[in-house]
C-alpha cells in the first residue's frame, strides 16, 4: 500500500521576531514495516544552517536556525509511504513477567531488571487514582494482553474523543472524570493507567491512516507499553486498537512534551498563532 503525507505548519507572529534554535520532530521514525518512497521538505524564512540529530530517547529530529527577523515561520513535508502488512499480536510474551503480576494480589508488574533506563517510563507517585478502574477491568480479562485489549476498547467505548486544536495535555484524572478528551489526553491517561500497575509506558506521536475515512486524517497520539517478549507495543485508545502499519511514528517519550513536532522559541514581545493541517491520501493499495 502507497500513501502520501502533507503537513504544513504556521506559525504567524503579530510582530517581527528573531527565531531561536529549532527542533523540528517531523523526521518519521524507523519501523521495518514502511519505506519512504519519497520525502520533501520546506522550511520558510530560510534557514541559515540544520542538520539532523537524535535526542536521549533515540527521536531523530532536525535541528535548525535562523539569522533573519522574520513575522512567520512555515515549515511544509511531503511523504509517500509505501506501508506493509504488520501484525500487532504477533509476539510470544514473557509468561514469567506476566504471571508474578497477573498473580500478585496488589496488582504489580515487575521488571526482572529495573534498571535505571526503565526509570522515566515507570510512575513516579505512589497514588493508585485508577486502580478501582482498572481491578474491575482484571476481573473480565484472561490475561495481561486481554487486560489490555480490554482497556483500550473501554477507553474507546466509554470516553468521547474529541479534537482539540491547545497544545496543552489534560491531566489524567481530569480525563478520566470528563468522560472525554482529544487523542493524546487519551494516551496519556492510559499510559497512567498502565504505569499504576507497574508497567513501562510512553507517548508516541505521529501519524495514523484510517483507510475507510476519505478525510479526518490528522497529526495523532497513541502509547506504547513495554511487554518483555514483545518489547514496545503500540496501542491507540482513540480508536480502541493496537498499532499496526497504518501508524508512523515521528516521535516517543516518556514525556509528552517532548514529543512536540516543533519545539523552539523567538526573542521578541510578539503573539504566535499556530495553524497546521495534515492530509494523508492513499496512492495504491
Amino acid at each position: 500500500m502507497l500513501i502520501q503525507v502533507w503537513h504544513h505548519t504556521l506559525y504567524s507572529y503579530d510582530q517581527v521576531v528573531l527565531l531561536g534554535i529549532h527542533k523540528l520532530y517531523l523526521i518519521p521514525q524507523y519501523r521495518p514495516y514502511f519505506r519512504i518512497e519519497h520525502q520533501k521538505f520546506q522550511i520558510n524564512p530560510k534557514t541559515e544552517g540544520e542538520n539532523f540529530r537524535q535526542d536521549l530517547a533515540g527521536n531523530w529530529y532536525k535541528q535548525c536556525w535562523f539569522t533573519q527577523k522574520t513575522d512567520h515561520l512555515e515549515i511544509t513535508g511531503e511523504w509517500i509511504f509505501k506501508l506493509q502488512s504488520f501484525n500487532p499480536f504477533g509476539f510470544i510474551l514473557d509468561k514469567s513477567f506476566e504471571e508474578s503480576g497477573w498473580s500478585n494480589p496488589m496488582f504489580q508488574f515487575s521488571y526482572e531488571e529495573r534498571t535505571a533506563f526503565l526509570i522515566p517510563f515507570l510512575q513516579e507517585k505512589e497514588e493508585t487514582y485508577f486502580m478501582d478502574f482498572l481491578t474491575q477491568v482484571r476481573k473480565e480479562s484472561s490475561g495481561l494482553v486481554d487486560f489490555i485489549v480490554r482497556l483500550t476498547r473501554m477507553i474507546y467505548q466509554e470516553w468521547k474523543h474529541e479534537i482539540r486544536h491547545e497544545e496543552n495535555i489534560w491531566d489524567s484524572t481530569y480525563t478520566f472524570e470528563q468522560k472525554k478528551g482529544s487523542c493524546r489526553d487519551l494516551a496519556l491517561m492510559e499510559m497512567d493507567m498502565l504505569r499504576e500497575i507497574g508497567l513501562a509506558t510512553r507517548f508516541v506521536s505521529g501519524y495514523a491512516f484510517n483507510p475507510d475515512l476519505e478525510d479526518g486524517h490528522e497529526l495523532h497520539a497513541w502509547l506504547e507499553v513495554f511487554l518483555p517478549g514483545a518489547g514496545w507495543v503500540g496501542v491507540d485508545p482513540s480508536l480502541g486498537l493496537f498499532t499496526d502499519q497504518s501508524y508512523i511514528p515521528l516521535a516517543s517519550h516518556p514525556d509528552p512534551k517532548r514529543t512536540l513536532p516543533v519545539q523552539g522559541s523567538y526573542i521578541g514581545s510578539a503573539t504566535s498563532q499556530l495553524v497546521t493541517r495534515v492530509d494523508v491520501k492513499l496512492l495504491h493499495k
